[in-house]
């Protein structure tokens, strides 16, 4: 599978339901967010303690959070493979068979990989890549593939017969060919 798929189809493909959701901040009430919710809620002190779907113990913090239909303890909502509390990581948590799991876990486990355009090597799920047409690149190896001058943000880069150019690279390219490219 390419990893130029869209993640959320190629796990689609896979038939794995990704269920990304809003973390509110504290006292700033609960953000809706796409495909459900965590919720960040301020406990009222004259109604009856919810129970915690983590530990089943009552929760009689100030807060707790509301995630997949149920409550939780904000020590008790935590990604299954390390442990860190999904209120605070991000603004996203996974399910996937009976897993509560932080975006980086998910991926890491369940995500697409694939292989760089320019050097071959794997790519994990998880890494950021930069992406030009149906090419994917690791971030390092996302350089003019002649003289190896690395891209900042907003440099034109030119992709010839599948090759990642710098301005100057393609130019000299195309005088060699006989033509001359138009200078706007």
């Amino acid at each position: 599978m390419s990893v130029s798929l869209s993640l959320a189809a190629a796990l689609e493909k896979k038939g794995i339901k990704l269920v990304p959701s809003s973390i509110a901040q504290k006292g700033e009430g609960a953000v809706e967010g796409w495909g459900g919710g965590i919720q960040m809620l301020s406990v009222q002190p004259d109604t009856k303690p919810k129970g915690c779907a983590g530990c089943n113990r009552k929760i009689k913090d100030r807060y707790l959070l509301k995630a997949l239909d149920k409550y939780w303890h904000e020590d008790c909502l935590k990604c299954a493979c390390c442990d860190c509390r999904l209120g605070e990581v991000g603004s996203t948590l996974y399910t996937k068979a009976n897993l509560i799991l932080c975006r980086r876990d998910y991926l890491r486990l369940f995500g697409v990989t694939g292989n760089c355009a320019a050097c071959s090597k794997l790519i994990p799920a998880f890494e950021m890549v930069m992406r030009a047409k149906d090419n994917v690149y690791h971030l390092d190896c996302f350089a003019c593939q002649l003289c190896n001058q690395r891209f900042c943000v907003g440099d034109k880069f030119f992709l010839k017969n599948n090759m990642i150019l710098c301005q100057t690279d393609y130019e000299e390219g195309l005088m060699k060919e006989g033509y001359a490219p138009q200078v706007r």
